[in-house]
């Protein structure tokens, strides 16, 4: 089974800037450029395959045909595709934010909820990001700081610096803010209720909408645990497990999951035992399919973060 590179689909959210494209060699042409989505199987937004026999063709589209096995063993107990994959560049703050549990994800809207991993790419002198509370508030004092825009005044204001890994479980308050380019790996979902934005104006000129009753109802309103032990790995839960590797390595694909691969620094080639070889660059994604065995990286100044399940 061959190894694909995949093209991101690209949002134009009004807070993102232009460093996918000129870092990361990201190809689209909106304008602002905020999130390149490298890994998906998403309707929102769905990657395809770069080049050769099925160029064009979703990564969705492709399993299907191919069947599940090529996702491995690990991912039968998932009724979709189980990852999304995103390059996210915050020139502007994003909304403050939450995402549900499975549990009411399924019941409220019909899909999975969002537990997700962020690494920092890179970030401004003095950047910060918001994640969960200062302190513990009632579900009354949350809802008032809602609504008297308060609601910073009890965050968590977390400072960041290149090379940070923040675990952010389903329920958990978050926000990415300005000067702060990520690779986000989460679960296959796009729910996101939006809690505060600043007051900003969407692009038809009226407030965007906010979601404070589902947030009321699924945000955990204490402040951050500490990241539990991954065991050596940047992040490990039941639908993802993430490493970062630097320089030139070797992986091996077996028959318990397909094994994605995004080069975060340099170039080289991602060569399989059948010969085939795939010049890659910074900026790019790679799906390599459950059972394709051993694979090598080589190049000049490789970082990659690859993701299993």
């Amino acid at each position: 089974m061959p190894m694909l590179k995949l093209k991101p689909a690209c949002k134009d959210y009004l807070w993102g800037g232009d460093r996918l494209r000129t870092d990361f060699g990201v190809d689209s042409d909106l304008h602002p450029l905020a999130e390149a989505w490298v890994l998906s199987c998403h309707p929102d937004g769905p990657s395809t395959i770069v080049e050769g026999p099925d160029a064009g063709r979703t990564l969705a589209d492709y399993i299907a045909e191919k069947g599940k096995g090529i996702l491995g063993t690990d991912c039968e107990k998932f009724e979709d595709f189980p990852i999304l994959t995103k390059l996210i560049d915050a020139k502007g703050n994003l909304s403050i934010q939450v995402h549900p549990s499975n549990e009411y994800a399924l019941e409220h809207e019909h899909q999975y909820g969002k537990t997700e991993m962020w690494y920092i790419l890179d970030c401004e002198p003095g950047a910060f990001l918001y994640y969960g509370f200062d302190h513990a508030i009632s579900k009354e004092e949350f809802e008032r700081r809602i609504q008297d825009n308060t609601l910073t005044e009890v965050l968590n204001a977390a400072p960041v610096h290149k090379g940070d890994v923040f675990f952010i479980p389903s329920g958990t308050l978050h926000a990415i803010c300005q000067g702060i380019v990520i690779a986000e790996i989460q679960q296959n979902s796009n729910v996101t209720y939006r809690i505060y934005d600043y007051g900003r104006l969407g692009a038809d000129g009226r407030p965007r909408q906010l979601h404070i009753r589902q947030a009321l109802d699924v945000t955990d309103r204490t402040p951050p645990k500490e990241n539990p032990d991954f065991h050596g790995h940047l992040a490990q839960c039941p639908y993802f497990t993430v490493d970062t590797v630097e320089g030139d390595f070797e992986l091996v694909s077996d028959e318990t999951s397909f094994t994605s691969v995004l080069v975060l620094e340099g170039e080289g080639t991602l060569a399989e035992e059948s010969g085939e070889n795939l010049p890659i660059r910074k900026g790019e994604s790679l799906f390599v399919p459950a059972g394709s065995g051993l694979c090598r990286l080589a190049g000049r100044g490789l970082k990659c973060l690859v993701t299993r399940v």
